[in-house]
C-alpha cells in the first residue's frame, strides 16, 4: 500500500466483506472492469482502472524463474532481479560508445580467465593471477562510465515508489507505482530497458550473489538443511536446485551467457503486463503499442519436459553439526493449478499454521518438545509439481526422532479424524481473508492478476479462487491427507548436533 492512501476505497472494504463470507460485494462486477489485450509480438496487457486515488500501479511478470536456470548457470534467474534497474544505451552511462567498449575488453579478459580456471589442477597460476589482475582493472574502468542508480532516479523524481524485483522458482516479476499522469513515463521506460539492456556492474553484482549464498546457506545450518532436503526429494526436475544457483556457477556468470537468457526468455511472448489504477484501458493499449511493440517477437520458450519420477521410497540424511539440532521433512504434491491443492492447503492450515494448529498445540504446547514448527507448501515451486515441506526445531533435551514421531503421529490423526465443521469454517475464512488481503491495493491486483494470468493462462481464475476455497469439505482433507503423506513419499533431513 503505498502512501497515496489514507484509507482502502469502497471496492477494498466489500471485497474485506466477502472475505468474511458477506454479500456486500459484486466480485463479478470487478471481473467485467478487467481488459486485455495482446501486441502482435505476442506481449499480453491486463488493465484495470479503479479511479479513486491518481496513481497506477504496473506490475511486469516475466514467465521465468530459478526453475528454467540453464545448466551450468544456476542462478541466472535471479541475477536477473539484481540486473533490473542498472539502465539502458540511452540511460545510465557518461559516455555509451566508450562503455560498450571496455564492457568488451572486461568480457573478453574474464572468458580468458574463466578458461584457465576452468583447467582445474592444470591451470596456470601464475596466468591466472595476471589475468585476474589485467581482468579487475577493465571492470573498473567500466565502471567509471557508468551514472550510478540513473534509472531509479529518474522513477523517483517523477514520484515512483516500491521500485522492486523478485526472482521465485516460477517467475521475475519488475514493479512499481506513478502518479497516473506519468502512464507514457513508464511506458517509454520500462519497453526501453527491455528493448536495450545494458547489463552494467554485471561481475560486481554476480559478487553480490555469491555473498547473499555464503549468508544463505554455507554459514546457515538451516540453509544447508533446506539445500539438502529438495535435492533428496528432487532427483530430476531443477526444483531440485536453489534458486540462489550453486556456487561455482555464479562465478562463472558470463555476460554472454546472461544475454543469451535475456534474449530466450524476455521475449515479449514471455511477458504479462497487470497495470492498476486511474487510467484509461485504451489509452493503455494505444501507448502499449507504441512503445512495447517496438521489441521484435520472438517466440515463447516451452514448458520443461522433465517429469520427476514417483518416489519409490523414504529418502532420509543425517548432517552433524555443532548447533541446534532441526528437523526438515518433504513430501510430493501437484502443481498448483491442480483440484487437490485447496484442500492441500486446508489441511497445512489445520496441521501447522499458527498457535492453534495441531503440531503446535503438540509439540510446541503440550509436550514441549519442540520451540518452534511449521509445514506449508510452494517453497521449490507451484508451477510444476512441488513439495510440502516442514521443519521442527527441537527443545534444549529434546531430539529430531522424538519430534518426527510426535509429528507423524498428528499426521496420521488428519487421516483418520475428520477436521471438525467449525474448524473448516475457520479455515476458509482465513483462506479467503488471506486472498482478499492481496487484492486490498493496486499493486496487489496487479501483482495477482499477473500470477493468475501466469499460471493459469488466463487471469480469469484469480475470480474463481473463492470458490475453490468454498468448495473444500473435511473429507477432501481427509483424502489428500491419506493421499500424500505417505511413508514412501516422505524426504526428511535432520541436523544432528556433534556429541562432545
Amino acid at each position: 500500500m503505498t502512501g497515496w492512501f489514507k484509507t482502502l476505497p469502497a471496492a477494498a472494504a466489500g471485497l474485506a466483506l466477502l472475505a468474511s463470507g458477506g454479500n456486500g460485494f459484486d466480485f463479478s462486477k470487478l471481473e467485467k472492469s478487467v481488459k486485455e489485450h495482446t501486441l502482435d509480438n505476442g506481449m499480453k496487457f491486463i488493465v484495470l482502472e479503479r479511479h479513486q486515488a491518481p496513481v497506477v500501479s504496473f506490475v511486469i511478470l516475466a514467465n521465468v524463474g530459478a526453475v528454467d536456470d540453464p545448466k551450468e548457470y544456476t542462478g541466472m534467474a535471479h541475477m536477473f532481479e539484481h540486473m533490473a534497474f542498472k539502465g539502458t544505451t540511452s540511460l545510465g552511462s557518461k559516455n555509451i560508445e566508450k562503455e560498450l567498449e571496455l564492457i568488451a575488453i572486461e568480457d573478453s579478459l574474464f572468458m580468458e580467465l574463466r578458461s584457465e580456471r576452468l583447467k582445474g589442477h592444470l591451470a596456470d597460476s601464475s596466468r591466472i593471477a595476471g589475468l585476474t589482475q589485467a581482468f579487475e582493472t577493465a571492470r573498473q574502468a567500466s565502471y567509471e562510465m557508468i551514472v550510478p542508480n540513473a534509472y531509479q532516479e529518474v522513477l523517483r523524481r517523477e514520484g515512483a515508489v516500491g521500485i522492486n524485483a523478485s526472482t521465485g522458482p516460477d517467475m521475475t516479476r519488475y514493479y512499481y507505482s506513478l502518479p497516473s499522469n506519468r502512464l507514457e513515463l513508464w511506458m517509454a521506460m520500462d519497453s526501453e530497458r527491455f528493448l536495450n539492456p545494458v547489463l552494467r556492474e554485471m561481475y560486481r553484482e554476480r559478487d553480490v550473489v555469491a555473498e547473499e549464498r555464503r549468508m544463505r546457506v554455507e554459514n546457515s545450518p538451516f540453509g544447508k538443511m533446506y539445500e539438502e532436503l529438495i535435492g533428496l526429494a528432487f532427483k530430476a526436475h531443477p526444483y531440485g536446485i536453489r534458486g540462489i544457483g550453486h556456487m561455482s556457477d555464479i562465478q562463472n556468470f558470463t555476460r554472454e551467457a546472461a544475454m543469451e537468457f535475456f534474449e530466450k526468455y524476455y521475449a515479449p511472448a514471455n511477458l504479462i503486463a497487470a497495470v492498476v489504477g486511474d487510467v484509461e484501458a485504451e489509452d493503455v493499449f494505444r501507448m502499449a503499442e507504441e512503445y512495447w511493440d517496438r521489441i521484435p517477437r520472438r517466440p515463447a520458450p516451452e514448458r520443461i519436459v522433465t517429469v520427476e519420477p514417483d518416489q519409490q521410497g523414504e529418502r532420509r540424511m543425517v548432517i552433524e553439526v555443532s548447533l541446534q539440532p532441526r528437523y526438515g521433512a518433504a513430501w510430493h504434491i501437484p502443481e498448483v493449478t491442480h483440484p487437490d491443492r485447496p484442500a492441500i492447503d486446508a489441511m497445512l492450515d489445520y496441521l501447522g499454521q499458527g498457535r492453534t494448529s495441531l503440531l503446535y498445540r503438540s509439540l510446541v504446547k503440550e509436550k514441549k518438545i519442540a520451540t518452534g514448527v511449521s509445514i506449508s507448501s510452494g517453497g521449490v515451486g507451484d508451477k510444476y509439481p512441488g513439495l510440502i515441506l516442514a521443519q521442527v526445531i527441537p527443545s534444549p533435551g529434546h531430539s529430531n526422532l522424538e519430534c518426527e514421531e510426535e509429528l507423524l503421529a498428528q499426521i496420521e490423526k488428519m487421516k483418520t479424524e475428520p477436521v471438525p465443521p467449525a474448524e473448516m469454517d475457520k479455515i476458509k475464512a482465513r483462506a479467503r481473508s488471506s486472498f482478499i488481503n492481496r487484492l486490498v491495493s493496486n499493486p496487489g491486483l496487479a501483482r495477482q492478476l499477473a500470477v493468475y494470468q501466469n499460471y493459469y493462462g488466463d487471469w480469469r481464475e484469480m475470480f474463481r479462487e473463492l470458490d475453490r476455497i468454498n468448495a473444500v469439505t473435511p473429507e477432501d482433507v481427509q483424502r489428500v491427507a491419506r493421499q500424500y503423506f505417505t511413508s514412501k513419499n516422505r524426504n526428511v533431513v535432520m541436523l544432528n548436533t556433534i556429541e562432545s
